[in-house]
Parts: structure tokens; sequence; C-alpha cells
């Protein structure tokens, strides 16, 4: 027998080195003809003076990071309210029987409404309606009415992740459960939500990046957030440049948890893999 049988074969590593030199070397041909071109054409002076003005960019910035908080607010008070509020949703939804029959074409009429509804829609309505009605005792602040249209838009879209993930787990789950004295609630408390939740962690994920984004509608009705704050500097400046500090702003929240998300898929799909192999 040869003395190399027995060591690890190598044969394979030349070839990942090169493809991803090829990689590499693609990318920056790409971006470079791209950067040329932009960089090249008749309109960039004066496009590189309305978006990427870098004195605006420091003397905005400061102010668009400080609304920011704003936007962070508005996502993790709406985000609690619309894991509960979804969850809720989903399981009257699932709820089996003809006695149910109501419970499940109300909510499943709530789900269908919203999801057809464009959010910036929903925002206008109550921010503007509701306090335009001028009932006593009533607020009329416009970030609560933000709040309220950003968890009735999502809770329609993650009572459907949820119901994905209930769905999902196997009836046996159920019936195993039954057989040992759990009742159906106790069943679907103990047994199945805790398998679906884990399930759909990362969708959730995904819809709240979607979330997180969206949150610049609420300032249509007059909530003073980023995007708000950037087209008060860019009408004081005469300006765009306010608008690229928001953009990159959004760039380094956003896609960390993008990556977040694509790991926890993986993971998920390992853990599935490995399950399948027991």
């Amino acid at each position: 027998m040869p003395a190399s049988a027995g060591r690890p074969r190598r044969a394979g590593q030349p070839s990942a080195v090169r493809s991803t030199l090829v990689a590499v070397a693609s990318t920056v041909v790409f971006f470079g003809v791209v950067a040329w071109v932009v960089v090249s054409s008749p309109g960039w002076p004066a496009v590189q003076a309305s978006f990427f003005n870098g004195e605006v960019f420091a003397s905005s910035a400061p102010s668009i990071v400080r609304a920011f908080w704003v936007n962070v607010q508005l996502f993790l008070i709406a985000e609690v309210l619309i894991l509960a509020l979804g969850l809720v949703i989903a399981v009257l939804r699932s709820l089996p029987g003809p006695v149910f029959f109501p419970v499940r074409l109300l909510t499943t009429a709530y789900v269908d409404g919203f999801r057809a509804l464009p959010g910036v829609l929903v925002i206008y309505i109550l921010g503007f309606g509701i306090p335009g009605l001028a009932l006593p005792g009533v607020p009329v602040e416009p970030f609560l009415y933000a709040v309220v249209a950003l968890t009735l838009v999502y809770s329609a879209y993650v009572s459907e992740v949820y119901r994905a993930g209930i769905e999902s787990v196997h009836p046996s789950q159920e019936a195993a459960a039954r057989s040992l004295g759990l009742t159906r609630f106790q069943a679907l408390r103990h047994v199945i939500l805790p398998q679906a939740v884990r399930r759909v962690i990362p969708p959730l994920l995904n819809d709240f990046i979607g979330l997180q984004k969206d949150t610049v509608l609420v300032s249509y009705i007059g909530v003073v957030e980023i995007f708000r704050q950037s087209y008060i500097q860019q009408a004081g400046n005469f300006n765009f440049t306010p608008y690229m500090v928001t953009a990159l702003v959004f760039i380094v929240v956003t896609i960390p948890l993008a990556r977040l998300t694509d790991v926890l898929i993986a993971r998920d799909k390992r853990r599935q893999a490995a399950g399948g192999v027991r």
C-alpha cells in the first residue's frame, strides 16, 4: 500500500483557492466598471454635490442618528405587541371543530384584511382619522397610532408564520400528549407551541427586518423619526445628502440582522438534517 494512502486528500484545496480568487477578481472588476461608468457620466458632478456632500453629511448626521432612537422605540414596542397578538390570532385560527367557526372566520377576515391593505394607508387612517373624531378622552399622540398601525398590520403577517409553525408539528405529538392525560389546551401550550415557535424564529426575524424599515412610514402622520429628520435637514440645506445618512444608518443596522437570520436558518437546517439521520 502506498505511504500516502492513509492521508486525507488535498486535491480540492487548490481548486477552492482558485475559485475564491476568481470570485474576488470578478467582483472587483464588476464594481470597478460600475463605479467608472457612474463617475464618468456627464451628470456625476451634480449628483455628487447633491447626494454626497461631505460638509452636509457631517452637519446632519448627529441629529439624524439621534432621531433613529424614535424608530428603535417604535420597533421594540410594536415587536412585543406583534409577537403576542400574532400568536393569539394564530391559535384562534387553528381551533378545530364547527363550534369555533365564527372565531376562525373573524380571525381569517382580520388577517386577509390587514394583509391586503398597504401599511401606509392604515397609518394614515388611524393617525388622522381617529384624532379627527375629536372624541373626549381619546389621545391624539401620533406615536401611539403609529405603534397601533404597525402592530395591526404586522400581526396579520406574523400570525401566518405562527400558524405555519403550528401546522408543521406532526399530529402524533398532540395525540401523544392527550394520551398522557393532557387537555387540548395543555397539549397546545406545553407540546405544540414550544416546537412551533422554535421552528419559526428565522421567518419571524425576516418579518421584523421589514418592520424595522417600515417604521419610517410613520413620518407621514407627523412622528419626527429618522426619515422625517432627514427631510427637515434636506429642506434646510437644499441638499439630498441627509437621505444618504439615513440609508447608511439602515444598512449598518439591517445587514447584521439579515446575516443573523441566515445563520439561524442554516443552524435549523443542520438540526433538521441531524434529526432525519437519527
